[in-house]
């Protein structure tokens, strides 16, 4: 890469820093009041700017004082931020929070000189407004372009040379989806909870939410950390163009070259992800064959244990199609043994997810057997069929490179829809809440009120054998006025007919 400037080189470390800032960041105060993390908060932002603006100090000075002005408000920005550790007055943390926010920017730029306004006039606080909240906004494509551009790098160096940055770029990458992965599959299994909660608790109070608000927060505050203090080193938008050239160059190449993942970060990101998949695909083993029993945290009941998280599994199901399809078209094509490696790494990652469909598919069997069937719980049970289908089909793509994949989809797809309409889902959940009620004794009548006239033959065979069932008279009565209201020869249908 080209040195446009002498510091150039620390580009890089300079987002490191700042995406380690973000995660200090959202460790500090998501979950916890603020107290003496506010100390810690601004001792890691100066760290960052520091760093970031080494050899940007000194030189001419347009208003006598500007930075010794700027030194002078590290008393008030300490005093400040040391009340958060000392005191619990409401009001004022509230308004130091805006007083102590607004103390840094003005310092930082006093440092910098980014403002050829001297502090003591009006403008110069309109300068510092739009340096903190209108210009970081301008460079916010600055750090994709950076990572794209080592990305670009490596995959320009050779395999000996490149091996272990690329191990780590796709453990990296593997971070994030094995939190929201790792953070649903806790959430849909005890089990597997208590293990993770073993090495060590990380995932004690752990939920998808929570996952989810930290990454966010740690993303807000190393993307505005690291475009602000970046405002402050390029003024105009020119700098930008000369300090990342490759970000032009990276978009004309994309064009010449489809963008692929070099197959050692992808393997590394693919292995990284089976490995929490095999452990809790082994889990769903013992659960399906009934020797879960013994694996139960304390407390724990079996049937309950085994009605949780098919939603979960449906969601994690859905984020390893998107891994297939990127396994699939993104991965670049290099030797036999790294072709191997992409075909097993894929085939594992389908395995493992048709077990979750499976575990899924039997915990919402467990789950309609206590609670009753509904059009939604049908209309998963169908879903997670067609998904099984789909990943099926993916398998034979995986080793059959000329399977056209996007053909079968299209024709799998139209048959699974025609097929669903020809379920008659209304008769069906009629007739399988009518068996639960043989069994159990426990029936939602109010429910199968709101169904179609399809569900009327089932309602009269369950009127004819429990004829003093509470409210059944009235849904069938009702259903039969919803048909005889329908009098016109257009309106026909079978279904109407068979309630007239």
């Amino acid at each position: 890469m080209r040195d446009p400037a002498p510091w150039q080189k620390k580009y890089e470390r300079m987002l490191l820093l700042a995406l380690l800032f973000g995660l200090l960041s959202q460790y500090l105060f998501v979950g916890a009041a603020v107290g003496v993390s506010a100390i810690v908060f601004v001792l890691g932002f100066y760290g960052l700017f520091f760093y970031s603006v080494q050899g940007r100090f000194g030189g001419f000075e347009k208003w006598q004082g500007q930075t010794s002005s700027g030194w002078l408000l590290c008393i008030p920005i300490f005093l400040l931020t040391l009340t958060y550790a000392l005191y619990a007055n409401p009001f004022f943390r509230a308004m130091n929070l805006f007083a102590v926010f607004a103390l840094v920017v003005a310092q930082t730029v006093l440092l910098t000189r980014s403002s050829v306004q001297p502090w003591y006039r009006g403008v110069f606080y309109t300068e510092l407004l739009y340096l903190s909240l209108i210009k970081p906004l301008t460079a916010i494509a600055v750090p994709f372009a950076l990572f794209i551009d080592r990305f670009r790098e490596n995959r320009k160096e050779g395999p000996a040379k490149g091996s272990a940055g690329k191990v780590v770029l796709g453990l990296v990458l593997a971070a994030p989806i094995l939190i929201v992965v790792v953070s649903l599959l806790a959430s849909a299994d005890q089990i597997f909870l208590s293990w993770m909660n073993e090495i060590p608790q990380l995932f004690e109070r752990f939920s998808v939410g929570d996952g989810f608000y930290r990454i966010l927060v740690a993303a807000f505050f190393a993307l505005y950390a690291f475009c602000y203090i970046w405002g402050l080193l390029f003024r105009k938008a020119a700098d930008y163009k000369a300090a990342v050239p490759s970000s032009t160059e990276a978009a004309a190449a994309q064009k010449a070259e489809p963008v692929a993942i070099d197959p050692i970060t992808a393997g590394t990101l693919l292995i990284s992800i089976n490995m929490v998949y095999v452990l809790f695909v082994f889990i769903q083993f013992s659960y399906l064959f009934g020797a879960a029993n013994g694996l139960l945290p304390g407390g724990a009941a079996y049937a309950e244990y085994a009605r949780r998280g098919f939603a979960e599994l449906i969601m994690v199901a859905m984020i390893n199609i998107g891994l297939l399809m990127g396994g699939l078209h993104l991965i670049k094509r290099t030797g036999a043994k790294a072709e191997l490696v992409r075909k097993v790494s894929l085939s594992v990652l389908i395995g493992c997810t048709l077990v979750m469909l499976v575990s899924a598919y039997s915990r919402l069997a467990l789950y309609e057997d206590a609670y009753g069937f509904t059009h939604t719980r049908l209309l998963v049970h169908g879903f997670m069929i067609y998904l099984g289908v789909l990943l099926i089909i993916a398998i034979l793509r995986i080793w059959k490179e000329r399977f056209s994949m996007a053909k079968a989809y299209i024709g799998v797809s139209i048959i699974a829809y025609v097929l669903i309409n020809y379920t008659n889902l209304d008769a069906r959940i009629a007739d399988r809440n009518m068996e639960r009620f043989e069994r159990t004794g426990k029936i939602d009548v109010a429910y199968l009120g709101s169904l179609s006239t399809d569900a009327a033959p089932a309602l009269l065979k369950l009127q004819k054998n429990h004829p003093g069932l509470a409210g059944l008279n009235e849904v069938i009565e009702d259903l039969r006025e919803k048909a005889r209201s329908s009098d016109k020869w257009q309106s026909w249908s079978l279904s109407k007919q068979r309630v007239r």
